[in-house]
């Protein structure tokens, strides 16, 4: 759990969900409801909005014939009844339940969708299995066999079902629930299970959240392919999945239930009960509604509800929580993959990257490159990918020109890695100073070289870049880029300097992952292992540096990237937030207090992402005329690819949102 300091988490467009899989006996209601009990103020206690339960939880999912009994469905509608009352009782979640229950001359097995307003209705299981272990067509019918059903419906069937002294509704095609936060809808067990999940439908109609009330039982490898299930359905559907099954207490005379529970956002898995857990599970989790919603606006495959059929909605009250903490971790890099992804994602980078440049060589007809290498991580990087090229290609790594151009600023510590690595790696090494030429410019120019202003750092990236590419020229050969894509969104690169290239290899590759994917290479022998460890290792703990500026007294770098734009993580994160979800300041300043806990200041945290933002947009002009280059993840800056936006464009209703969080504060 993440403190939070009391925010109301609603406000930046979060929603805390929860799946429960109590324990229970077989038949017997009254224990089944008290235990429910327990488990809802469990919940209430961590401000859970809304909570599943499993599949005819009230009875239990294995009572087999004596769904038949009138004593087991009666006391089944009174423990609902109770169930309700409670839940009346002070603020409580929205409660989803399953429990039998008679509809005309039918029984269903269906969820009772449940609020402090009261039962709101029940929506009844569409798909019944009815092979294997699953006898379910002996005792229920299907949802759409009930009378008066029309799929997509939109005022209903007008189906009730007398609880009590109120008739409550039936939505046998299931129906929008609509709280102030989010929609949710709901499907039972099977429905995840068949061709097209009713969930489908209920998200492109509308619902944010699919909560399923399950009671699969356990075989080998079962709950593999279910979850697999969750995780590809919520991200089929953009939306959070909450999966809740049966557990401890269901008859095993033929079966054995775990109590499996998930809950899954757009493909991620947020949380995971205890399987064959002897107590009752409680999972919960903060899903992330706007992050959702950006996905669903950009993809125009949710199309109108009206061709998919309009959508039943009721509404549904939900109180406002405001939390201690969080049931959501927010991960500060999110361009680096996990230790478990580690190894395939970064192959897979590379393998683009290198595939990129071996198809641009192969359409030109061209054998040699030029690629400027300054002893830093992102020359580095764009070597390592040009050997990767020339090994895939079969090509002799002699016809790869490295060129190194000392300038005012190089340090004699990169200098000397930029040459060591080139003559480990056995491409061809050439070294073009370029203090003659600019000395040169600044005199052509009236430029005062004691000036260390814009000017004198940009006359040696101008330069470095025609070298690299005169001297391409004269080989028959291609300029190989080396910028990566948070200079491109800072714009930290020099317009027709650095910024331009004949293919840029690192376009989409982040900072924060230029260096991971270095150091994998370093660890991992990539490259067939000829690149010495120690300087790749070295390089890694060189300091950012565009080296344009005179060292310092000892010979050091001097002139430290970060110390003028901020730092890379923090700006890779923003760039991640917007880009990718489109999220606007103040939820990317809440989640970025989350993310990196104590190691920026909420005035840090401001500041620098005052300054992305500032930047972000005047830089544009650069993104707008950007050479060719892979797209490597979720995130391109390309105008060709991802991102199109004019170069005029103003920030002001970007830098104008209200300053300051709160939970920001330390």
């Amino acid at each position: 759990m993440i403190n939070v300091s009391n925010m109301n988490i609603n406000d930046y467009g979060f929603l805390r969900v929860a799946a429960a899989s109590p324990k229970l006996r077989v038949a017997d209601c009254d224990y089944n409801t008290a235990e429910m009990k327990r488990v809802i103020e469990r919940a209430r206690s961590e401000e859970v909005q809304l909570l599943c339960f499993p599949e005819l939880c009230i009875t239990a999912y294995t009572c087999g014939d004596l769904f038949f009994q009138k004593a087991l469905l009666q006391k089944a509608l009174e423990s609902l009844e109770s169930l309700s009352r409670f839940l009346q009782d002070g603020p409580s979640p929205v409660t989803v339940a399953g429990l039998p229950l008679r509809i005309g001359d039918s029984l269903c097995n269906v969820a009772a969708i449940l609020s402090g307003e009261g039962i709101l209705g029940f929506v009844p299981k569409t798909c019944i299995p009815n092979s294997n272990e699953y006898y379910e067509k002996r005792w229920f019918v299907s949802g759409e066999s009930l009378a008066g059903f029309a799929t997509g419906a939109g005022t209903g069937t007008g189906l009730t079902v007398n609880v009590g002294n109120r008739r409550i509704p039936v939505f046998p095609g299931g129906a929008i629930f609509r709280t102030p936060f989010a929609g949710f809808g709901v499907e039972i067990c099977e429905d995840l299970w068949t061709p097209v999940p009713p969930s489908s439908r209920l998200a492109v109609q509308g619902a944010e959240l699919i909560f399923n009330l399950s009671a699969s039982n356990e075989l080998v490898g079962k709950n593999r392919y279910r979850k697999s299930l969750v995780l590809q359905q919520s991200g089929r559907c953009h939306a959070a999945y909450v999966y809740a099954s049966a557990g401890w207490g269901e008859s095993t005379t033929d079966t054995v239930f775990s109590g499996a529970c998930f809950i899954a956002e757009n493909g991620v898995m947020l949380a995971e009960s205890e399987r064959f857990s002897p107590e009752s599970e409680l999972i919960i989790a903060d899903v992330d509604v706007e992050a959702l919603r950006h996905d669903r606006l950009k993809n125009t495959n949710y199309m109108p509800a009206a061709l998919h059929g309009a959508a039943v909605t009721v509404d549904c009250r939900m109180d406002v929580i405001s939390p201690a903490g969080m049931y959501r971790r927010f991960n500060p890099h999110p361009f680096i993959p996990t230790e478990e992804e580690c190894d395939e994602s970064l192959r897979e980078v590379f393998d683009i990257q290198t595939h990129g440049l071996a198809k641009r060589l192969l359409h030109t007809g061209i054998e040699k490159v030029t690629v400027g290498v300054s002893g830093g991580l992102d020359s580095t990087l764009a070597l390592l990918v040009c050997v990767g090229t020339f090994d895939l290609l079969g090509l002799p790594r002699r016809n790869i020109h490295g060129i190194t151009m000392p300038g005012f600023g190089t340090t004699g510590r990169t200098h000397d890695n930029a040459v060591s690595l080139m003559k480990s790696l056995g491409v061809t090494v050439d070294e073009i100073s370029i203090l003659d030429a600019v000395t040169r410019h600044f005199s052509d120019i009236g430029h005062d070289p004691d000036t260390h202003d814009v000017t004198y750092e940009n006359c040696q990236a101008r330069e470095r870049t025609q070298i690299l590419m005169d001297y391409a020229n004269r080989i028959g050969g291609l300029t190989v880029g080396t910028g990566n894509m948070s200079e491109l969104a800072l714009g930290w690169t020099t317009y027709n300097g650095d910024h331009m290239s004949m293919y840029g290899v690192n376009a989409g590759v982040p900072k924060t992952l230029v260096a991971s994917l270095v150091r994998w290479i370093a660890g991992a022998g990539t490259v067939d292992g000829e690149a010495s460890r120690e300087i790749l290792y070295d390089i890694l703990d060189t300091p950012f540096s565009p080296e344009l500026l005179p060292a310092d007294g000892e010979g050091n770098i001097a002139q430290k990237t970060e110390h003028f734009v901020g730092p890379y993580e923090l700006h890779d994160f923003f760039l991640h937030r917007m880009i990718r979800y489109g999220d606007a300041p103040s939820r990317i300043r809440f989640m970025a207090g989350q993310a990196f806990g104590e190691r920026y200041s909420s005035r840090e945290v401001e500041k620098w992402l005052k300054l992305f933002c500032r930047r972000f947009f005047a830089q544009q002009f650069k993104r707008s005329c950007m050479p060719d280059g892979p797209k490597v993840g979720t995130v391109s800056l390309s105008p060709r690819g991802d991102w199109r936006m004019p170069s005029d464009a103003a920030a002001d209703a970007w830098l104008a949102e209200p300053e300051g969080v709160e939970s920001l504060k330390r």
